[in-house]
């Protein structure tokens, strides 16, 4: 290993973790769904059982199970815990930077340090490398996957193509059929924008095929056995009616993922945004100019263009759903940071010194924007709002320095290669002011953490706990953190023996009536997320 390998080694490890691993735990399980996806693993765990996904025993059959299957093992390492459920995440972005440093080394040498930082930098990767999901194991098999795809389609490698195929069968195995689904519809565009549809057919090589299916299908084959009800639940209720109906409830407008997109690229948007632009405008230069944009001497456009559809596919497609999450397109993020990297050392050095200079200026303001919501994070997480007076004059003080720091020495001969090091910068500071300032409000405001131990702190032995008027995220958390099924008052749900009631102070009369005829006491009121808490008799004849 070269002085400089070494140099490059440490240098992405110590960011990966930092962005990715230091302070996982400075709050608890956000959300109905890390809580949720974390007790799925450890019920799993506990039963010793690689198939079938449980919640509160029972089949859980939305997801598959690659998430499940890594939580597992680190759980049975390092034991349950809300650092371990997030790992696995924090693991499969780790590998996608790797895998995004090793394959610029190999066919782009020069840039391999940038575009893995890059990509590691991206706002989006940052947030959901920090989630208890699946949105990073498909991101990261997806990407990857992507990335073996170009390295057979630049060298005629098949040991690359046959890693395309065991990423998308990773992919299949941690959301579903989408990943094959969009890098289909990626190479095929890419075929039809270089007017080479034999791609389409070489792709198609029986060996991957057979190897996809060697990865992917067992387990779909086994649950299926196990569960037959799979195929209803996952396949048409969680993959196509959750795709052409509203059955979730997550309706968006058609624009919805435009900002999402725009903020998970923070803070490499605007040369992301240029480079698109570019990519296109020579596209389009090329087809109304040549018959085919091919050959050798293409090879490195035609990657810029390969990076741009990769982008906007997944934010097209989902852009088409009734169902809009922002995780969807995470698979689209990568591709912005690689197409960014390829782009800015094969043109930006050639373009117009005055365009450059506005692009540099409008970088600076969106690299140190997020520095002035980072210092005030209290105030969002808590009152929901950035706060006015000295507070916010000092956080935007704080942020136009810096702003005029990264404009300054992007306007200097060293623009280029002070890029990288200019925008982690302020990017550093706002991940450390969220996680040192805001960790505590936003673990008592947004996870169900604080609560458990005020909780436990009243009993004298373990009772079960049950929820009226609460939110969803709320009981989840309370299933993980006491390793319990939650009763639902509301649902009819009302237990007979001695627990614990977390409920909306607004639903007290209906559960005066749902109690009536037991002793009802009051413990406390959690005032971070406004729900009281009681003790509750067992009912007569009941211990």
């Amino acid at each position: 290993m070269t002085a400089r390998t070494r140099t490059d080694v440490l240098l992405l490890a110590g960011f990966c973790a930092f962005l990715f691993f230091y302070g996982a735990g400075q709050f608890g399980l956000i959300g109905a769904d890390e809580p949720r996806y974390a007790q799925v693993a450890r019920e799993m765990l506990e039963q010793h059982n690689w198939i079938t996904p449980t919640l509160s025993g029972h089949p859980w059959l939305e997801k598959p199970p690659l998430y499940y299957w890594q939580a597992m093992l680190v759980y049975s390492v390092i034991g349950v815990s809300d650092v371990a459920a997030r790992i696995p995440s924090a693991i499969d972005a780790t590998l996608l930077v790797v895998a995004v440093y090793l394959f610029f080394r190999r066919l782009r040498r020069g840039v391999e340090v940038d575009a893995a930082l890059m990509t590691a930098s991206c706002a989006g990767i940052i947030g959901y490398s920090r989630a208890a999901s699946m949105d990073m194991p498909l991101a990261a098999a997806f990407s990857i996957g992507m990335l073996a795809w170009w390295a057979w389609r630049g060298s005629g490698t098949k040991i690359f193509l046959a890693f395309f195929y065991l990423c998308m069968a990773l992919g299949a195995l941690a959301k579903g059929p989408v990943a094959p689904l969009l890098a289909a519809v990626v190479i095929v565009l890419f075929a039809a924008a270089t007017r080479e549809w034999r791609l389409v057919i070489r792709t198609l090589w029986l060996p991957g095929i057979i190897l996809f299916c060697a990865v992917a299908l067992p387990w779909y084959v086994a649950v299926q056995m196990q569960n037959p009800q799979f195929f209803r639940e996952f396949i048409l209720e969680h993959n196509l009616a959750r795709f052409s109906t509203n059955l979730y409830h997550h309706p968006e407008p058609i624009w919805y993922y435009v900002p999402v997109l725009v903020l998970a690229l923070v803070p490499w948007i605007v040369f992301v945004a240029a480079a698109i632009a570019e990519t296109i405008r020579v596209w389009w230069t090329e087809r109304t100019t040549r018959e085919t944009i091919s050959g050798d001497h293409d090879l490195e456009f035609q990657f810029r263009l390969f990076a741009c559809i990769w982008l906007i596919v997944p934010v097209l497609f989902f852009s088409v759903s009734q169902s809009k999450l922002p995780g969807y397109i995470l698979p689209a993020i990568p591709a912005g940071a690689v197409l960014l990297a390829d782009y800015l050392w094969q043109r930006l050095i050639q373009e117009d010194q005055h365009v450059w200079k506005w692009l540099a200026l409008l970088h600076a303001v969106v690299a140190a924007a997020p520095l002035v919501p980072a210092l005030l994070i209290v105030s969002v997480v808590t009152r929901h709002h950035l706060p006015g007076g000295r507070p916010m004059l000092l956080a935007l003080a704080i942020a136009l320095v810096l702003c005029a720091a990264i404009a300054l020495t992007l306007a200097s001969r060293l623009h280029l290669r002070m890029l990288r090091f200019v925008t982690l910068i302020p990017l550093v500071l706002a991940v450390a002011a969220v996680l040192r300032l805001g960790g505590s409000s936003i673990d008592r405001t947004l996870s169900a953490r604080p609560l458990v131990v005020e909780l436990s702190a009243m009993e004298t032995h373990t009772l079960p706990v049950a929820v009226c008027g609460v939110s969803r995220e709320l009981e989840y958390g309370l299933a993980f953190y006491r390793d319990q099924a939650i009763a639902r008052y509301e649902s009819g749900s009302v237990p007979a023996t001695e627990h614990l009631l977390v409920m909306a102070p607004s639903w007290k009369s209906n559960v005066t009536q749902l109690t009536a005829g037991r002793r009802v006491s009051f413990l406390g009121h959690y005032s971070a997320q406004d729900v009281d808490y009681y003790w509750v008799a067992p009912a007569a004849g009941k211990p």
